[in-house]
């Protein structure tokens, strides 16, 4: 076991990849009467909210009278759009995308919306999620004539609405709703309509506002208010909404199944301002801080969460259980999210310029660091590291997620299950590579009281039970060998 633990731990110093779980995208989109002229800022304003959701490439769609005009780019929505360049961006209807990439690769023809043009006319997509059945899909429709610019999988949505498009708008999409697995948040513009779609198991989160005589739809509520908007309901699992000049209007289809929204939303993606399927993130984390106290029955000096999502957390653990709550760590919130460095030192330096510990704040003390993760266990060993280096007597590691065993397929970036630190190693062994003093992980009972509700969750990277089972799965990189075969999601 000492020989295991020694090469754990260093496999994972030797890990240049930020060890959390990165969400897909995020998108936005808006409906405005035909003699409105500042769509594209305020898409880029409700872009700017969700930029938590992806860092890779921002582009916006404007449309106007049937036609499209697309600006898109590598780097964060700052980067990319310039005053000037919204400022001749004109038309009444627009849908934004923020990427960070799972499906495809990272390059500009990747980067969303996508266009195309067919018997509808020009079609626009921005989609957050995975469809699970691409390859196969893709593969189909090539065969079929249809050639492809990207390696997105959301250009195969669009081939198949452009497919269908003889059987007009409303049977196109929903056709091609049926025939997609996965998970997707979606917005399109055809026309001079808006359309968007949430998948039948409401995996990925999606909202409808209004303004006015203005609607939107977003991946977050916290990008509605963003726009001076309020949130009118979350969009339902399966659902298709047609707004145009008569609203909003839902097309009926029977795709719905139980919801099973992923917990991660709550527990690290969202923005604590959101909330998700009537739940307040913020809420839903000071709980699991509140619950991790009630099952860890431990004395300390000073509890601190680590930025951003560890805090509230942190706080809701210092109210209950009475521990002091401090601010242990300092973020560097200019510098970039990841660091890819060529050896260990670099790597060591660059964590310690995005993190830093107050030391007057932590020397001396029996410290409880709240994190709302481990995946591969990097960052929590470097984060225990920094703590004793500036003096902390003891570290206590506590984590507001059940352990994460399994790999996830929705369009949550993980690695394979035998990468992930908590898939063949018990609570104790975990303790040992990070070096801390203790090590405990909230309950998936403590989860469930936190979010209030005992159903309505994907919990599979948790547990190994998915809202679609592997086996039911046809794209070609399944792993059911590491993975649940039912079709319950708790």
């Amino acid at each position: 076991m000492k020989d295991e633990i020694v090469k754990a731990r260093h496999r994972i110093l030797d890990d240049s990849s930020d060890d959390k779980l990165h969400e897909e995208c995020g998108v936005f989109g808006l409906w405005a009467p035909p003699e409105a002229d500042d769509e594209a800022d305020e898409v880029y304003r409700g872009l700017l909210a969700l930029q938590h959701r992806g860092q890779e490439s921002a582009g916006i769609t404007v449309g106007e009278g049937g036609g499209l005009r697309t600006e898109k780019g590598m780097g964060l929505i700052s980067q990319v759009f310039s005053a000037g360049d919204l400022e001749e961006m004109s038309g009444h209807l627009g849908i934004g995308h923020v990427r960070y990439s799972t499906a495809g690769s990272s390059n500009i023809a990747n980067a969303q919306p996508l266009e195309r043009h067919g018997k509808l006319g020009d079609i626009a997509v921005a989609h957050n999620g995975t469809l699970v059945n691409a390859d196969v899909l893709r593969s189909l429709l090539e065969d079929g004539g249809v050639l492809f610019r990207t390696e997105a999988d959301s250009e195969v949505l669009l081939a198949m609405i452009a497919r269908k498009a003889a059987k007009g708008l409303e049977n196109a999409v929903t056709e091609a709703m049926s025939a997609v697995k996965g998970s997707y948040a979606l917005v399109m513009l055809v026309g001079d309509k808006l359309i968007g779609a949430r998948d039948p198991h409401g995996i990925r989160p999606m909202v409808l506002g209004k303004k006015d005589n203005r609607w939107y739809l977003a991946s977050e509520s916290c990008a509605i208010k963003s726009v001076g908007a309020e949130t009118v309901r979350d969009v339902a699992p399966g659902e298709v909404i047609l707004i145009d000049e008569n609203g909003p209007r839902s097309i009926e289809q029977d795709l719905a199944n139980d919801r099973a929204t992923c917990v991660f939303e709550y527990i690290y993606f969202a923005r604590p301002d959101s909330r998700i399927d009537g739940i307040s993130v913020m809420e839903s984390r000071l709980a699991m801080g509140r619950e991790l106290a009630r099952e860890w029955n431990v004395e300390a000096d000073l509890v601190c969460g680590v930025p951003d999502s560890g805090v509230p957390a942190a706080l809701g653990f210092a109210r209950e259980s009475g521990v002091p709550y401090g601010i242990g760590f300092i973020k560097n919130h200019y510098v970039g999210r990841t660091f890819i460095h060529p050896d260990q030192v670099m790597r060591e330096r660059a964590v310690s310029v995005k993190l830093t510990v107050l030391i007057e704040e932590v020397k001396g003390k029996r410290v409880i660091l709240i994190d709302d993760s481990i995946v591969r266990g990097t960052t929590s060993r470097r984060l225990v590291t920094l703590m004793r280096d500036a003096g902390a007597k003891e570290v206590l590691f506590g984590v507001v997620s059940p352990p994460i065993t399994y790999p996830c397929y929705f369009g949550i970036d993980t690695p394979i299950a035998e990468d992930l630190i908590a898939h063949a190693k018990d609570v104790d062994a975990i303790k040992e590579i990070l070096g801390a003093d203790w090590l405990a992980y909230l309950s998936l009972e403590g989860l469930k009281k936190a979010l209030e509700r005992e159903k309505g969750f994907c919990l599979g990277c948790l547990t190994g039970t998915y809202p679609i089972p592997p086996h039911k799965l046809r794209n070609g990189t399944e792993r059911a060998e590491t993975q649940g075969e039912s079709d319950e999601c708790k």
